[in-house]
């Protein structure tokens, strides 16, 4: 079957630091293990703001931005034996190729063929978007704010005919890995008190998976007022405006021992945020740190004395610490089910031309998540 979208619609960045521009772009053709996606619906996540930023540095430009998105396969190339045209698949920003070292461990979190997303390439190291006749990187390999896009069958998972894109969308990035900083990361147990600092389209969720695994205070810390409000929609039992309170308040629900567990959600990761939650936690705890900020920040402003003497952990994630194959369909089947909220956590619906805006939005924390529906398209199965 050969491939008839020539050219698509998508968000690009041309230099960084730099700002979305539509541009045309050519998919190009699936090559071996490769499929074209038509994306229907893309989340807007810090992590594409900061390829823009410069903060997260690019091995290639222009760059299509997006790594969370669904949609349905149009055509296959060869040896693909994963999908098939007409499937419906959420996007996976780690790829799982089932065979590297990481892989075999049980880590697919941490695939291998990672290295070429964080280029923008395919795993053979070429690329196949083309935009103004230049090779074009794409985001994780993936580059979901395009219309349609060729990526390896690695980076795609099948999801069920009775979901929106939209949900499988958010779970394809932001809710997977809050979900999984709570349960996998941060290992929250029944009682426990937990801190999650930083409620936007991530920490929500690693507020809703505080509060399933029985958590007996949630305590979410957000600048922003209506996060604030709409964190006890989510498993939040509190919510303040800074670190200092819910760390107050932690202390004063375990008897001056402190938090169990801290999340750190923050968008925009800064050296004092993860300071501020190792102080919160009280012997033997845990901090994870989930968000990101730029990478060329390094150093905690943190006592290694006190880190040594009281035992605490500050442990990385990345998706959550989740086989992403395995757990983007848990989560929509429990969201069937009525035990996950995910449509609560779209604020606006935006299209393409709107990126910008969308971007500005998620800045100034009007937003928990945003969505770009492509086309006409509702985002409905």
């Amino acid at each position: 079957m050969p491939n008839t979208a020539t050219t698509a619609r998508a968000a690009a960045i041309m230099e960084q630091p730099g700002s979305w521009r539509i541009v045309d772009v050519e998919p190009g053709e699936p090559r071996a293990g490769e499929v074209l996606v038509r994306f229907r619906a893309a989340g807007l996540c810090h992590s594409d703001a900061h390829a823009a930023s410069g903060a997260m540095p690019v091995s290639r430009l222009p760059l299509i931005g997006g790594h969370e998105g669904a949609g349905v396969v149009e055509e296959v190339g060869p040896g693909v034996d994963r999908l098939a045209p007409g499937d419906r698949v959420a996007a996976q920003f780690v790829p799982t190729c089932g065979r590297c070292p990481n892989c075999r461990r049980g880590r697919m979190n941490m695939c291998d063929l990672a290295v070429f997303g964080l280029a923008g390439s395919m795993p053979d190291g070429t690329y196949r978007a083309r935009v103004g006749g230049r090779e074009a990187g794409q985001m994780t390999m993936l580059g979901t704010f395009a219309e349609r896009a060729v990526v390896p069958q690695y980076s795609l998972v099948p999801i069920p005919g009775d979901v929106s894109f939209e949900a499988a969308a958010l779970v394809s990035c932001g809710v997977l890995t809050g979900w999984g900083s709570a349960v996998n990361a941060a290992g929250v147990e029944a009682g426990d008190t937990v801190i999650v600092m930083g409620t936007g389209g991530v920490g929500m969720n690693a507020l809703q998976g505080a509060a399933a695994r029985g958590a007996a205070h949630v305590i979410a810390v957000d600048p922003v007022p209506f996060k604030q409000e709409a964190a006890r929609g989510f498993g939040a039992t509190a919510a303040f405006g800074t670190m200092a309170e819910a760390a107050d308040h932690a202390r004063l629900a375990t008897g001056g021992q402190g938090a169990d567990s801290a999340i750190v959600c923050v968008g925009n990761l800064e050296p004092g945020h993860v300071a501020e939650a190792v102080a919160a936690i009280g012997r033997g705890s845990t901090v994870v740190v989930t968000g990101i900020g730029d990478a060329s920040e390094v150093g905690l402003p943190i006592s290694l004395w006190e880190l040594a003497m009281t035992e605490k952990r500050i442990q990385g994630t990345l998706y959550g610490t989740h086989t992403p194959g395995d757990g983007i369909p848990r989560l929509l089947e429990m969201y069937k089910a009525g035990r996950l909220k995910l449509d609560e956590l779209i604020t606006r619906r935006y299209k393409l031309d709107e990126i910008g805006a969308a971007y500005e939005d998620l800045h100034a924390g009007r937003i928990i998540r945003g969505v770009v529906l492509h086309g006409d398209e509702d985002g409905a199965g």
